[in-house]
């Protein structure tokens, strides 16, 4: 089938990047949820909170290799046992699902390991960090047979403004062709305080005695400890994609969710340190673009210097536009709709709708708002273009042999 024809029916019937799977193994609605956490830093402890938010749930074990993040812990959930090794935590039988808020190298590894273990997974974005890294946790998804529920966490999936895009999508004569999707994330912070600069956590307290520093490296390549590397881990290749897997991973994955978009056909991206000249590695302004196999392109453009064009997203279609910020609105053009009307969403959430939803997905079987495989696309997306920026040139999907070239 043609991919704009099955583009625009999957628009059409409201059934863009659904995942057909066989249900869950569920829990009964009155029983509890037990939680294990791998990974108890800054995000660590907002999805704990987020737990906490959702009913007859209870986070248990908290897995950390910083010693003082397990003092945290204690401080924080006292009752919950505390590890340093996530495989003695998998090792709690009583553990019914796993969220991983570790840094984007370490997913693959924490994911096998927990889903291969018999759990439902919760796994923060950028969900893999490398082309193999998804194939990897691709394999242990399909080994598991959809017996366990897989939330990815672009949590703007959950979101009440994918209701309203949904909705606004759902007559395809609103949008006509779409050909192009605009976004924007800009931020600014004082001169003597670098976007992820976290001084104030570079304490004598992180040191090679506190640190399992080789479980933090993972497959990374060898080094001796950095109490640099271990904070700033997002201002390093080794460990972080940059902005594009903290920031246009998240706007990605609701557009990739709410038009059912496919793997990029090519990627090339722009920019470099223009700004924060303090030893980091990816780049502070930057700007990608990914051609869609749909005949849509997207381009995303980022820095820490100005905040004046914030974060915005745009999608453009003939007949009709969408815009995010803090509303989703839809406006006709004129010329083409001359009879359309604009709209602005009203759907609201609460900031743990994520979470919430995971749960539900676990009591009730059903696909959780970001599924596996809206995960794995946008992980191939962002890591092509990563490879964009450090090889200097575009790079290309290779459907068949399931490649970046």
């Amino acid at each position: 089938m043609d991919s704009r024809r099955h583009f625009l029916g999957k628009v059409a019937s409201g059934l863009a990047g659904t995942l057909a799977a066989v249900p869950a193994q569920v829990l009964g609605s009155n029983e509890r949820i037990r939680v294990g956490l791998i990974g108890f830093g800054d995000r660590g402890v907002e999805l704990l909170n987020h737990v906490r938010s959702c009913t007859n749930t209870e986070v248990t074990a908290v897995c950390d290799i910083y010693s003082k993040r397990l003092e945290r812990a204690k401080g924080l959930v006292p009752a919950a046992a505390v590890y340093s090794d996530y495989r003695r935590l998998l090792d709690d039988k009583s553990i019914d699902a796993v969220i991983i808020a570790t840094p984007p190298h370490l997913h693959a590894e924490h994911f096998c390991g927990a889903l291969g273990s018999g759990r439902h997974v919760y796994q923060e974005k950028t969900m893999a960090f490398t082309l193999a890294h998804a194939k990897r946790m691709r394999t242990a998804f399909q080994n598991d047979g959809a017996k366990h529920v897989v939330q990815i966490g672009h949590q703007s999936c959950s979101f009440g403004q994918m209701r309203d895009a949904q909705q606004f999508l759902s007559d395809s004569r609103r949008m006509g062709k779409i050909t192009a999707i605009v976004m924007h994330m800009f931020r600014n912070t004082p001169r003597n305080k670098p976007q992820w600069s976290r001084p104030a956590l570079m304490t004598p307290e992180v040191n090679a005695e506190n640190v399992l520093w080789k479980s933090f490296l993972g497959e990374a390549p060898v080094r001796p400890f950095d109490p640099q590397r271990f904070i700033h881990w997002r201002l390093y290749r080794d460990y972080s994609g940059g902005n594009v897997y903290e920031g246009m991973s998240q706007q990605l994955g609701f557009w990739y969710q709410a038009l059912g978009l496919a793997i990029p056909k090519t990627a090339a991206m722009h920019g470099g340190t223009y700004l924060w000249k303090d030893g980091r590695e990816v780049p502070d302004t930057m700007s990608v673009s990914l051609e869609q196999p749909e005949e849509v392109l997207i381009s995303w453009s980022s820095g820490f210097g100005n905040n004046h064009l914030g974060v915005t997203e745009h999608v453009l279609g003939d007949n009709g536009s969408l815009a995010r910020g803090n509303q989703i609105r839809y406006a006709p053009q004129k010329m083409n709709r001359p009879d359309g009307t604009e709209m602005v969403g009203q759907s609201t959430h609460v900031p743990h709708v994520h979470m919430q939803n995971f749960c539900d997905s676990i009591r009730t079987g059903k696909s959780p708002s970001c599924p596996f495989e809206t995960g794995f696309r946008v992980s191939i997306a962002c890591r092509m273009a990563v490879n964009s920026f450090v090889l200097g040139r575009t790079v290309r999907w290779d459907p068949g042999k399931e490649e970046i070239v």
